[in-house]
């Protein structure tokens, strides 16, 4: 596999010679089936974690939210760590494969929990392994596509990724009904070694890397923020600290809706704006992508801002909406197109701008940014809605995607005078 150039794609296995768009290979299919099935996989356990600590095991709500905590704390911190491992083309492919599985095994796991720490433990193993395999997973995708199709290919992964959450939750619970929520987490453990398989099978369909020597595990965190990469990942940086879990537009939805339709049937309609949600997300990854790539070099920038600008007009009208479910609905689809939008530019840009020695570090730093600045935005948006008002909270978070917005046409600017 070559590793030259700012991309270092493999362009002449992937491209199959001028004027032919061969970048769908069967190892850029194998990644995006991984991300589909490890989805499915562990949003099973997801879902129905709650269940499994309340009403099986008899645990306090506050158990659940102290479990969550931890886990995507050190799901982000993991993802830093994986960036490290990702340096190394060789050690990538290991950890990609072993970060699957090991989330499969873990994950399902659970149903096996007769104590809530041990609920407590997995889990949190669970998406200690989720976070280490991001980063190796985003830079062997960028290792075997040519820089000209990163937007396509991202957008293709991020699609699958974003199906699988749509067909995760349908699954599981269609499994409670048949088996109950002990055996429906068990059962969990299908989809993601399948998943594990799907990228060993992506990865025995692309070159293997040029041998060199073993790079040494190291931080490399200035490399990364030097330049119109470190730029980038300023402007990410404000993006993400505005950028709320999507929970917080399901209770939005759920508190406009509970007055005038009671509240099951208000949490019900809540749930089916938030798949709407992930569908425009599935929907416009591959046509962002696609975009990306014919703007040329200035395309994953533009692109990003463009999804920012989405969120800040959906996050606009959150603070101001109504309990008509019509109008509710339209902040819902335009936050799921902008993060499809925001989630293909910010990693074709990272494959695009990063240097390959440094490029695993330079995903884990954008997964470490994106995972601990969604735990501020959640967290500082949740202050605000109580001590103030949920108007006050999407205001607060419409500021940020305005600074990122300001923050990503300057750095567009930048890259048309270069």
């Amino acid at each position: 596999m070559s590793e030259s150039g700012a991309g270092g794609g493999a362009a002449g296995s992937a491209d199959g010679g001028p004027g032919r768009e061969t970048w769908l290979t069967p190892g850029v299919k194998g990644i995006g089936s991984a991300s589909l099935l490890a989805d499915v996989g562990h949003e099973i356990p997801t879902a129905l974690l709650p269940s499994l600590l309340t009403s099986t095991l008899g645990a306090p709500a506050a158990a659940l939210g102290a479990i969550e905590g931890v886990s995507d704390a050190l799901a982000g911190a993991a993802r830093f760590a994986g960036g490290v491992l990702a340096d190394d083309p060789s050690r990538r492919r290991k950890v990609a494969v072993g970060g699957y599985a090991a989330t499969a095994v873990l994950g399902a796991a659970t149903a096996g929990a007769t104590a809530v720490w041990q609920v407590g433990v997995l889990r949190a193993a669970a998406w200690t392994a989720r976070g280490i395999r991001v980063p190796a997973r985003s830079a062997l995708l960028a290792d075997i596509v040519p820089v000209k199709a990163y937007g396509r290919a991202y957008g293709f992964e991020r699609m699958m990724d974003n199906l699988g959450a749509i067909l995760g939750p349908l699954l599981a619970l269609g499994l409670v009904a048949w088996l109950g929520v002990t055996w429906a987490i068990g059962l969990s453990v299908i989809p993601g070694l399948l998943a594990a398989a799907a990228i060993l099978y992506a990865i025995r369909r692309t070159p293997r890397p040029v041998r060199r020597s073993r790079v040494p595990l190291r931080i490399r965190v200035r490399p990364v923020l030097r330049g119109d990469l470190g730029r980038l990942m300023g402007a990410v940086a404000a993006f993400e600290v505005g950028n709320v879990a999507a929970t917080l537009l399901i209770l939005r939805a759920s508190e406009l809706l509970a007055p005038a339709y009671g509240t099951r049937t208000a949490t019900t309609v809540a749930l089916a704006l938030y798949t709407a949600y992930n569908v425009a997300a599935a929907a416009a990854s591959v046509p962002a992508g696609r975009l990306s790539d014919r703007l040329g070099a200035r395309g994953p920038v533009l692109v990003l801002a463009g999804g920012v600008a989405l969120f800040g007009v959906a996050y606009g009208l959150f603070a101001g909406a109504g309990d008509a479910v019509a109008v509710l609905a339209v902040p819902f689809v335009l936050a799921g197109a902008g993060i499809g939008a925001v989630e293909t530019a910010q990693h074709s840009a990272v494959a695009a701008l990063a240097p390959p020695e440094v490029r695993g570090s330079a995903f884990g730093l954008l997964a470490t940014v994106q995972s601990f600045g969604n735990l501020a935005a959640s967290t500082v948006a949740g202050v605000l809605w109580t001590a103030f008002s949920p108007a006050a909270a999407f205001l607060y978070l419409t500021g940020w995607m305005v600074l990122a917005l300001l923050g990503l046409l300057a750095a567009a600017r930048r890259r048309t005078a270069v």
